[in-house]
């Protein structure tokens, strides 16, 4: 287990952020204000704690795995901190590293993971499984004692039914490992979060993620057709055929757990075969109610495409500011949307795309698609848009990057409701955030619709603010409560795709309600009874 090069309180490498360019700044400037450089303490500097493990358990861990695979190295323990949330990089700017793992593991069997369970169990050691590192709601932020059970060699694409369609997979694997071995046999999983560069698909499930595709391919809990997990308890082997009755499905327990109660080994996921067909197009519609009343009749006609995503008027604007058509290009696009009567002042740009291996029915449901969206007063923008934005789908987090390094507070909130209920939560959202943050002249609130349902849809936000140098952390953790007292007020979900955390669980039980609260703490006491798994995920730590 050599130790890799830790993450320097940012999604990727300082030379592979997206710059902030003059338009761009010129946009902050005007809509959210100006901002002063916000420079990292220098990693040499973090002030990393001793580890705390006695050696009398890291010698067991030992046994366990080998003398190789248990580090408490400076390097090992930096990498495996983990966390992507604005306050977990607010946190490695000023230098503060005190939620790093004391001891680090790296067990490459099933039998293993029961074995290190077996001996933080029997000293009382919190365990966190670590991934991708890729949690936004603080799933791996904690400063007990603890190990950190990495994943990477529980990776690896083990077996694929070609005839079922399904792949057995190490949770350590990630997307970019995955598909390429998928494609090489003519299959795609088809799960493309923004985490798609670092997320594994231990991740996915544990979080029940929800990828960029997910209206067509499914959520990653929609994909999940076995697992087998370790818990301090023992083995749990869940799932069997495509569909059972033999009761609760008891995969919904770890599904979304978090690693609160156990770790994932092995998962077996449904795939796709890899389309040799893609059409992705940009559409502009007349204001964001008419795209999501659009949207809604899609996916109430049953004519949804694969990729759907609908951005409301103020993320529309910043979008065409920052990387539309400029120049010719631009006065021709406005006149063309002029004509086909979308006006100014209310404008909400869509992506769409579809997918598949035959090009007909490719056709026939794009078509299915359009005879929704005209009745609403879609204008097709052509494939350009569409490919352009399939292109940059993962550039989020690298611009993140560069807008905090610019001094600014970017972040994310995402919830969903039905389409009785998401106007209002919607206008909540915007507001909330508007008020929490509020300053001269930003901050700026966007937000867009990316999964859509029969019943309802997907709300994500977000939001750019100048940041307080002096306070950073707590002008976000304040106006998180707002947002989440204005989600949780207008019918929303605490959490649509990026799972509970430590972040989300203070309401979880407004969700849930006690009972629910109450049943989710006797299944962690009876396969986690000493409390080592995860603590303070789903449920709060007392």
């Amino acid at each position: 287990m050599a130790p890799t090069e830790p993450l320097l309180g940012r999604w990727g490498a300082p030379d592979h952020s997206v710059s902030v360019d003059e338009r761009m700044r010129a946009f902050l400037h005007g809509h959210v204000g100006a901002a002063d450089a916000w420079p990292s303490v220098p990693i040499d500097d973090w002030n990393l704690p001793p580890s705390r493990i006695p050696g009398a358990v890291r010698a067991a861990l030992q046994a366990a795995v080998g003398d190789e695979f248990v580090r408490d190295d400076r390097a090992s323990r930096l990498h495996a901190m983990g966390g992507a949330s604005y306050v977990d990089y607010v946190r490695r700017r000023m230098g503060v590293v005190d939620d790093a793992p004391d001891v680090v593991v790296a067990p490459a069997s099933h039998d293993e993971v029961l074995r290190v369970l077996a001996v933080c169990a029997e000293h009382d050691v919190a365990v966190v499984p670590v991934g991708g590192g890729t949690s936004v709601v603080g799933g791996l932020r904690t400063s007990a004692c603890r190990i950190a059970l990495v994943i990477d060699r529980l990776g690896g694409l083990i077996d694929l039914d070609p005839v079922s369609c399904l792949a057995t997979l190490g949770p350590g694997i990630t997307g970019p490992r995955l598909e390429p071995l998928l494609a090489a046999r003519g299959f795609t999983l088809g799960h493309l979060p923004q985490s798609w560069e670092r997320a594994t698909m231990g991740g996915y499930v544990a979080t029940r993620s929800a990828g960029q595709a997910s209206t067509g391919y499914g959520r990653s809990d929609d994909m999940v057709e076995s697992l087998l997990v370790a818990t301090p308890q023992g083995t749990l082997e869940l799932g069997r055929g495509p569909s059972t009755a033999a009761g609760p499905d008891l995969r919904g327990l770890l599904v979304g757990s978090e690693g609160a109660f156990g770790v994932i080994t092995r998962i077996v996921m449904r795939v796709r075969r890899l389309p040799t067909h893609r059409y992705y197009e940009g559409v502009m519609l007349p204001g964001f109610d008419a795209g999501r009343e659009a949207f809604r009749d899609v996916a109430q006609g049953r004519a949804q495409a694969d990729v759907m995503r609908l951005s409301d008027d103020a993320e529309t604007a910043s979008t065409l500011l920052m990387s539309g058509p400029t120049g010719t290009t631009a006065r021709v696009l406005e006149r063309y949307l002029r004509v086909r009567g979308v006006e100014p002042g209310g404008r909400a740009l869509a992506i769409l795309g579809w997918e598949g291996t035959d090009d007909h029915q490719l056709k026939d449901r794009r078509s299915a698609t359009w005879r929704a969206l005209r009745r609403h007063g879609a204008v097709s923008l052509g494939r350009r848009a569409g490919e352009a934005w399939r292109r940059g789908r993962f550039h989020g987090p690298h611009l993140r990057d560069a807008l905090m390094d610019a001094g600014y507070l970017v972040e994310t909130v995402e919830t969903a409701a039905s389409w009785s209920e998401f106007p209002v939560l919607h206008e909540s959202v915007g507001a909330a955030l508007g008020e929490s943050l509020a300053s001269a002249p930003g901050p700026y609130v966007m937000s867009h619709i990316s999964h859509v349902y029969e019943t309802g849809a997907s709300l994500y936000t977000t939001v750019v603010a100048v940041a307080d140098r002096e306070r950073p952390i707590e002008q976000w953790v304040a106006a998180k409560a707002r947002v989440m007292q204005a989600i949780t007020g207008s019918g929303g979900t605490i959490t649509h795709h990026h799972a509970v955390g430590r972040d989300h669980a203070p309401w979880l039980p407004g969700e849930i309600g006690p009972l629910g609260v109450s049943t989710l703490a006797a299944l962690k006491r009876h396969v986690d009874p000493q409390g080592i798994m995860n603590p303070g995920v789903l449920l709060e730590e007392k």
